[in-house]
């Protein structure tokens, strides 16, 4: 009941009057209509958004942990001379504060194949020791074993590139350098067969299928080094701090040195994807904005068709802040339900979201995350706790703004006006 005073802002009338405006009759149907649009709208905005994000965020972690499991975190190169004393500089790098593990390696590129097939791969010359503490193989070989790994002339090679060749541990596979022995009609290629020792597996396509670990020893002579290193792999407890330990690096290699940090020798990838990342954010938004649209011009409608009853509240003694207030109540409510269900859902598919890609997979026949294309094995969901409250304030803030002018016009409605032409 209103009095000459009004009622006191938000009061159980003003609750009561605004659902009873979200209820739908006969003649009203049409607003009804564009009010689930709105509701629908900002469900799916803010449900798509957090999904997007998540996934994306999912990703960036992922490649991250698979990239630097199997690329060390700062890469040291020799200056002015090879690296011969590759034992004692990484012996002296491990001594630095915070460095877990210091890595020498042989690098080169050749061809492998079997009796069914072949293809490009990079070859690895490694210690057993050291591979075995890599968080990228050492926790992750499926078949075979690292063991006796330094005293034989067996390969660590990736699954993908196992199932590629059709050859299993134990088989052979041949491997074909271009720059082998040099004699007099020049160089010429270095064909050798090697035992498969163990099959790794870190669930990145690109690595499981291209990459190839051999005792440091064979590498060097299967490479014609000359008891020299390509570089050094050192890595770090703190990847995202490795300019702090630059400095303490270089003073401990005792002799000149060049250092590439993971950020460097990825940098086009991970800044693609930040890129990526902040455009999907942009135009996702855009969703949420014309759900925030449908709602003032369904309340723009529904000040129209109610405006006799609004000019007969204003006569019985309803303030303008009563009948703002009705109809911002009105228009939250369908923002403030639309965010809420859209976060639950979002919540939902994040959860089960290898399972949803799985099922539709199954359902139409066909692969959606191809291991090829998204380098990953599984699709990942990684739910940032800061983005997902950023994308529902911006949405209840969006849905709240939209009402404040239909609520303002129906708050300066003439009440001898609207009666006039009843």
């Amino acid at each position: 009941m209103t009095t000459k005073s009004g009622t006191a802002p938000f009061s159980a009338f003003e609750w009561m009057l605004s659902l009873r405006y979200l209820r739908a009759r006969r003649k009203e149907g049409f607003i009804s209509v564009i009010a689930g649009f709105s509701f629908l709208g900002i469900m799916l905005g803010v449900a798509t958004l957090i999904i997007v994000m998540a996934v994306m965020n999912g990703f960036r972690k992922e490649l991250v942990s698979k990239i630097l499991g199997l690329n060390g975190h700062i890469l040291v190169q020799p200056i002015e001379a090879p690296l011969t004393d590759f034992a004692a500089v990484a012996e002296r790098v491990m001594g630095v504060p915070g460095v877990q593990l210091a890595v020498p390696l042989v690098e080169g590129q050749a061809l492998a194949s079997s009796p069914f097939h072949a293809g490009g791969v990079l070859v690895r010359g490694m210690r057993e020791e050291d591979l075995k503490r890599m968080p990228g193989i050492g926790r992750n070989i499926r078949f075979g074993t690292l063991d006796g790994f330094d005293t034989g002339q067996g390969l660590v090679i990736g699954k993908r590139l196992a199932d590629n060749l059709s050859i299993r541990a134990g088989d052979q596979i041949t491997l074909v350098a271009p720059r082998g022995a040099v004699t007099a009609l020049g160089t010429t290629p270095r064909i050798k067969a090697y035992k498969v020792a163990a099959i790794f597996e870190i669930g990145m396509s690109e690595y499981d299928n291209v990459f190839v670990f051999m005792p440091l020893a064979e590498a060097q002579a299967y490479f014609n080094r000359q008891q020299d290193v390509t570089a050094i792999e050192v890595f770090v407890d703190n990847p995202d701090a490795v300019d702090r330990y630059r400095a303490e690096i270089n003073g401990a290699a005792g002799r000149p040195i060049f250092l590439v940090d993971w950020r460097q020798r990825n940098a086009t990838f991970f800044n693609a994807l930040q890129v990526e990342r902040n455009v999907m954010f942009l135009i996702l938004t855009l969703i949420v904005l014309v759900a925030a649209l449908n709602i003032i011009s369904g309340l723009i409608m529904l000040v129209k068709d109610k405006g006799h009853d609004i000019a007969i509240l204003r006569t019985m003694g309803a303030t303008k802040g009563a009948i703002m207030r009705v109809f911002l109540i009105t228009g939250s409510s369908i923002g403030v339900v639309g965010t809420l269900v859209g976060f639950a859902l979002g919540l939902l598919v994040c959860w089960n979201v290898e399972e949803i890609r799985a099922f539709i997979s199954w359902l139409t026949s066909t692969e959606l995350f191809s291991p090829e294309l998204y380098y990953l094995s599984r699709l990942p969901a990684d739910m940032d706790s800061r983005e997902t409250a950023m994308v529902v304030i911006m949405a209840l803030v969006l849905s709240f703004l939209a009402t404040v002018y239909p609520a303002w016009r129906a708050a300066r409605l003439d009440p001898v006006e609207a009666l006039r032409y009843e």
